[in-house]
């Protein structure tokens, strides 16, 4: 049996966020569309989704959310720099502008961070796998530094590095997300030496900003493998050329597939955001779960796995 070109692995994230969110990515799962799950504790169905995790075997690792709902540490719920008056997260866009005004305790944060991993452990009966952060704020300046200390401790082994390749060059990409993609972009490549140095490893290729909701299709999937097939080959070379022979590369495929949310039915506290209730996460389920994209996955010598098979 030939060894696979692209040992990938497809992550449904905010598993958990509600009961829709949940049965989709379950019914992606089992039609063969991703290999993993990434849970948000904190949300509204995180137990639900924890307990079907456990009865179809589905890998699983932490989604932890530092910008969406209420906090998981009771000490940080009622007064925190990590709350706005409401008693909420900041938001995607709160949060990281309260970090760049020097609002934000790296103290809380990391309380609030450990809070989740024991909450994960309580849900699912073991430690997460691979741990990154929603919305990408696990390599945001001095967050990624209590991210990889956390992780370091707790041995869990694996993060997301968000660095897609090609990413430059998709006209399809609205303008205000390919700058926020940019921003996302810089943070994790300046989050690279700070992982590197707490050991903590990532697949060698990220993929998926350019494939989120509408934007998702049959050819851009395809060309999202060509990318990492591309940088396959750059990699092999330079493994070749200091003595290393490992014919495959790893990849990590990130996703958001499930149906629409109901509204009040869901979220982090404060409901299903907009995304949320959009037909864009259905539309992802029916691309990921399309045979013409399995079909691709065995053209390309691409094979599914878990973060546990890398």
């Amino acid at each position: 049996m030939s060894l696979p070109r692209l040992l990938m692995v497809v992550t449904g994230d905010d598993f958990g966020y509600c009961p829709r969110r949940n049965q989709g990515i379950v019914d992606c799962f089992l039609a063969g569309g991703i290999s993993n799950v990434s849970l948000l504790v904190n949300a509204s169905a995180a137990e639900e989704a924890a307990g079907l995790a456990g009865r179809h075997k589905i890998p699983i690792g932490l989604h932890a959310n530092l910008s969406e709902g209420t906090p998981v540490c009771q000490n940080l719920q009622q007064i925190s720099t990590l709350i706005n008056p409401q008693g909420f997260f900041h938001g995607k866009m709160g949060f990281r502008q309260a970090l760049e005004r020097g609002q934000l305790s790296m103290i809380q944060v990391e309380l609030e961070v450990r809070a989740q991993v024991r909450r994960f452990v309580e849900l699912t009966g073991h430690l997460p796998f691979h741990m990154d952060g929603h919305q990408h704020v696990h390599v945001l300046p001095d967050v990624r530094e209590v991210f990889a200390q956390v992780l370091s401790d707790l041995r869990i082994p694996f993060t997301r590095i968000p660095v897609e390749p090609g990413l430059h060059n998709c006209p399809w990409v609205p303008a205000h997300l390919h700058t926020f993609y940019m921003q996302v972009e810089k943070d994790a490549l300046d989050s690279v030496p700070i992982f590197k140095h707490y050991g903590i490893r990532w697949p060698d290729v990220y993929l998926g900003l350019s494939t989120m909701g509408q934007n998702m299709s049959f050819s851009r999937l395809q060309r999202a493998l060509k990318q990492a097939l591309a940088a396959r080959t750059s990699e092999t070379i330079s493994r070749r050329a200091s003595g290393l022979h490992q014919p495959v590369i790893t990849a990590e495929l990130m996703v958001h597939p499930g149906y629409p949310s109901h509204p009040e039915d869901g979220g982090c506290g404060e409901g299903p955001d907009d995304f949320s209730q959009s037909t864009e996460r259905e539309h992802e389920l029916n691309v990921l779960r399309n045979p013409s994209v399995l079909q691709l996955y065995c053209q390309e010598g691409v094979q599914l796995c878990s973060f546990k098979d890398l």
